[in-house]
């Protein structure tokens, strides 16, 4: 029976050596081959608008409202976020980042943009929508985290 019993442990050690960092291993690399998909498939873009002077702080509350609506409601929209340049605050510029191309598709037809886009139509002097692509998409989970902090 001693001999059952310490065959048994060797065999019980073995997979603990070999079995279970394969598995963890294995897990990792599926956690990692998603988190690559979810990177390749994300839509980073930068907003460059040139707002009349005159309409400056209603569009600026309208795009305020519409950015933090579309980060609070629709899971596809990772950001939104709005700023404008120190020496020409008519200059506002939007860094936009979605989950997929489907992800801003879908945030074109709902209620808060619908409305952020006709309320504002007359304000904007100039639009140019520029597609970018993250030199470390990889960094970006982290630059989130640290805001939470």
């Amino acid at each position: 029976m001693g001999l059952f019993l310490e065959i048994k442990h060797r065999v019980l050690n073995w997979i603990i050596i070999l079995v279970i960092p394969v598995m963890i291993s294995s897990c990792h690399q599926k956690n990692e081959n998603k988190e690559q998909a979810v990177h390749d498939d994300m839509m980073v873009r930068i907003a460059e608008i040139e707002i009349e002077p005159e309409f400056r702080d209603d569009y600026l509350a309208i795009l305020k409202e519409e950015a933090e609506a579309s980060v609070r409601l629709e899971p596809g929209v990772v950001c939104i976020y709005p700023m404008f340049q120190r020496d020409n605050p008519n200059q506002i510029r939007l860094l936009e980042i979605y989950a997929s191309e489907e992800a801003y598709q879908s945030h074109l037809q709902t209620p808060h943009f619908v409305h952020y886009k006709t309320s504002t139509k007359h304000m904007v002097k100039s639009l140019q929508l520029v597609d970018m692509e993250a030199l470390d998409p990889e960094t970006m989970p982290a630059l989130f985290l640290k805001l939470g902090q």
